[in-house]
């Protein structure tokens, strides 16, 4: 994997702020291979994104040089209204990006240390994502993100990814009438999900993916970061995830009351929103399940056990919304399943 090129880097800079640096220091990334590091200069500070070879897949998209999925869906997302940080300078070639520095505020950073604004927090953060589903219903032709969705095929591997991580690695292997039962509901489950109507997804719309950010004379912001897998898929998804986040601690009221502000923002009527909330635990069954086994992957295979803290809480929330479709004769046999994870 290359290396991120110190000279490289430092042109880019001054390109962007007529500065070089005078510091860089590393910051704390995710679970991919890009890397994020602070750049401080006499003009202030940037946020430098160095995404390996292999990290993200360029796209040509007939321009003279390879560019980013984050691009393209950088400036769409720019272009519909959605705060995102902008975009000082690029490097493709040598893997390199400067970025607005939006600050440390996560959204779940500024819980930490603003825990009564939470419901004011997690409100904007679902009125957000209505505004900009409706901004994004239309997309451009060609669009990156027409070029994937959440269809039959990756939602149902998504759920073997769960057998094969949270329940096999784990020493808690279904027989072979479990492993059947499974597969036949797993199908069932994602064919369900597929036949929804697809719009805009993030596909990891939580805390450690919005910045909360002061704009003036508004007050608080909610701001975008990693939205490069961004897909095709069911209008709950970022939903379930945001209100699913498995390192917060969410009561049932509470997300309730933020599925009720997302309703509003969506202009849904009683019935509608009735629907919604049952297809919000439908996804959340699916989106928990697939966490369980993704957190147990990356400690197994990328050696990082940092993620298998949150495997109960994931499994925790798919067995809640196992409880709240009980009338449904699939989920009670999930349900009964999955009791061995």
């Amino acid at each position: 994997m290359p290396e991120l090129d110190p000279d490289a880097l430092h042109r880019l800079v001054q390109r962007a702020t007529g500065h070089l640096p005078t510091s860089v220091v590393a910051l704390r990334g995710g679970v991919s291979g890009r890397r994020y590091l602070r750049v401080v200069t006499p003009a202030g500070t940037a946020v430098a994104m160095f995404a390996p070879s292999g990290a993200w897949e360029a796209t040509a998209g007939g321009a003279a040089q390879p560019r980013w999925p984050f691009l393209e869906v950088h400036a769409l997302l720019r272009e519909r209204g959605v705060r995102v940080p902008a975009l000082l300078a690029e490097d493709c070639e040598r893997g390199l990006l400067l970025l607005e520095d939006l600050g440390d505020r996560t959204l779940a950073a500024f819980l930490e240390r603003e825990p009564a604004l939470r419901a004011e927090v997690y409100a904007l953060a679902v009125r957000d994502l209505a505004r900009a589903q409706r901004a994004l219903a239309a997309l451009p032709r060609g669009s990156v993100v027409d070029a994937c969705a959440l269809d039959a095929t990756l939602l149902r591997w998504e759920l073997d990814h769960f057998r094969a991580w949270a329940l096999d690695a784990r020493g808690r292997r279904l027989d072979d009438d479990g492993r059947a039962e499974f597969d036949a509901i797993s199908d069932r489950l994602a064919r369900r999900i597929a036949a929804w109507p697809r719009g805009f997804v993030h596909r990891d719309y939580q805390g450690h993916n919005l910045m909360v950010v002061e704009a003036p004379g508004r007050g608080l912001e909610i701001a975008w970061l990693d939205f490069q897998d961004a897909l095709l898929g069911p209008r709950v998804y970022d939903l379930a995830t945001l209100l699913n986040d498995s390192a917060q601690d969410l009561d049932r009221p509470f997300v309730e009351a933020r599925l009720d502000d997302y309703a509003a923002a969506a202009s849904l009527d009683r019935r509608a929103r009735g629907a919604l909330g049952r297809e919000f635990d439908v996804v959340t069954v699916h989106r928990k399940l697939k966490d369980a086994g993704r957190f147990v992957f990356i400690d197994r295979v990328r050696g990082d056990p940092g993620y298998l803290r949150y495997v109960e809480p994931a499994l925790a929330r798919a067995r809640d919304a196992l409880a709240r479709l009980g009338d449904d004769e699939d989920m009670r046999a999930l349900a009964r399943l999955i009791a061995v994870a």
